[in-house]
Parts: structure tokens; C-alpha cells; sequence
């Protein structure tokens, strides 16, 4: 039998980030499947993903962040227009486990936000690669984007 720690955090009392979350979760367990990690996508420690087409960048968390804090019950968004520096926070996810900032992985500005998340956080359940994707960001600095890790060194970092 595998050790299952049990979290009871609440909103503003502790707050982790969706890294250090995990970090305290159990990556495999028998019989379970694996994370779904797209190729030509960049991630972080912190388990988000970002897609970059041009100057923009489409960010969200990855199907391992979303399998791990089990089912999402909240979001709160940022507005477009703010301005996000390199790992700065500007959202935080809920879950029925915890409450975790999401972090910028680079500088720019907020060019949009997946309001649809308003109404169904759970999207970032059931399709965090496609209609459970967060913000766009447009980067400060697009060149930057190769100082992330690609599908293969995040599977490496959760250990699949």
C-alpha cells in the first residue's frame, strides 16, 4: 500500500506553488498513467506549458499539474493589459487539495485571458492543452523562450 499524505489547505492560510505541491505528491503509483506531455510545447519546474506562435505565448498547466491537484474549483484570472515579470505570479488555481499561484515563465504583457475558465475551471481538467489554457502573454522577450525545457527534459523532471 502506497502512503497518500493528506492535504487540508485552505485559501490564504498556506499556499503552495503547483511545484511544491507536488513535490509532496506521489509522482507514479502502480497501475496509474501516465502524464500526456505534447511535443513542440515548452514547460517549467512549475509544471506549466507555453505555446509560442510568433511574439505571443499561450500558457496553461500541464496534465501533470492537473492530475496531480485533482479536481480544480477555481481560478483567479488576471486582467489583460497587466504586466508580468519573469516568474512573477498573476494567477492562483484551487483545487479541492490546495491553492497555488501559476507563475509567468517569462516577462510581457497579458494580451488575453481564457475568461470560459470563469464559468468551467474544470477545463483545465478535462483539456488543459486546449480550452483549459490560461492567458496569452506577449513576450518582453521571445528569445528567451529557449531557456525553457521541451517535451522531453519535462518528462525527465517528473520522472516519466
Amino acid at each position: 500500500m502506497f502512503f497518500r499524505q493528506n492535504w487540508a489547505i485552505q485559501r490564504n492560510k498556506c499556499k503552495f506553488s503547483i511545484g511544491e505541491f507536488l513535490k509532496h505528491k506521489a509522482v507514479h503509483r502502480l497501475g496509474e498513467q501516465m502524464s500526456d506531455v505534447p511535443e513542440g510545447l515548452y514547460y517549467t519546474k512549475e509544471h506549466e506549458w507555453i505555446r509560442v506562435e510568433g511574439g505571443i505565448a499561450t500558457l496553461g498547466i500541464t496534465d501533470h499539474a492537473q492530475e496531480m491537484l485533482t479536481d480544480i474549483v477555481y481560478i483567479e484570472l488576471p486582467v489583460a493589459g497587466d504586466v508580468v515579470e519573469d516568474m512573477g505570479e498573476f494567477a492562483i488555481v484551487e483545487s479541492v487539495k490546495s491553492a497555488s499561484p501559476i507563475f509567468a515563465p517569462l516577462a510581457g504583457t497579458i494580451t488575453e485571458v481564457n475568461d470560459a475558465l470563469d464559468d468551467a475551471p474544470e477545463l483545465m481538467n478535462t483539456d488543459p492543452y486546449g480550452d483549459g489554457w490560461i492567458v496569452k502573454i506577449e513576450l518582453a522577450n521571445p528569445d528567451q523562450v529557449a531557456t525553457l525545457m521541451d517535451a522531453a527534459a519535462y518528462r525527465a523532471e517528473i520522472g516519466e
